[in-house]
């Protein structure tokens, strides 16, 4: 069975091999658009084109576990995306800054095996709260680059991770990707074998 991470994240790729250590990476090529109106559905909605795109890919091939993820940073309903610039990425520490956010990643599993094909869904939310965070903290941080690429402009991981007072649920969803969620949805699959 081809099993297939559809994101050339990383972060994802580090945390995917939690669960197969041995996979495909074939991300998703295409801009995907989303209309949505929660940041639930809009991960929703991007997971599945992402997952959909790579199906199309595989026509013709049997047996197959493709893996769509999309993460989204959000504070009072609001999407917090990539910072366009370090402007960008100032203004949204600082709405974060001694405030509750939630992130949410959006996965989609589509699996084939023989002419059977199942298409599984889930968003996974989990609470992040910030200390207050200095102005001068701010500026130290853009500076380091980290924030540039990250949605929220932060990472929690790595050096993002000092504002960071408590979460409440996942921190690997935090990353990029519910591990443990993917793990217990694969584990009620019928016929699928996980790799231990």
């Amino acid at each position: 069975m081809r099993i297939i991470l559809a994101s050339a994240s990383p972060r994802r790729k580090e945390l995917f091999q939690k669960l197969f250590p041995v996979f495909e990476i074939i991300p998703a090529q295409s801009e995907e658009v989303s209309l949505a109106a929660s940041p639930e559905e809009t991960v929703l909605e991007l997971a599945a084109q992402k997952a959909e795109e790579v199906s199309r890919l595989l026509e013709g091939t049997k047996d197959y576990l493709i893996a769509g993820a999309d993460t989204v940073v959000s504070w009072q309903g609001e999407i917090l995306g990539k910072p366009k610039h370090e402007k960008d990425a100032q203004r949204m520490l600082r709405m974060l800054s001694g405030n509750t956010h939630q992130v949410y990643t959006g996965v989609t599993l589509m699996y084939a095996k023989n002419k059977r094909q199942e298409c599984i869904k889930f968003a996974e939310c989990t609470d992040v709260k910030f200390y207050p965070v200095l102005e001068a903290e701010i500026k130290a941080y853009i500076k380091t680059g980290e924030p540039m690429d990250k949605a929220g402009s932060y990472g929690i991981q790595g050096l993002g991770g000092r504002f960071v007072e408590r979460i409440e649920g996942d921190y690997e969803n935090v990353v990029g990707l519910p591990v443990s969620k993917i793990y217990q949805v694969l584990k009620k699959i019928d016929d699928f074998s996980l790799p231990f």
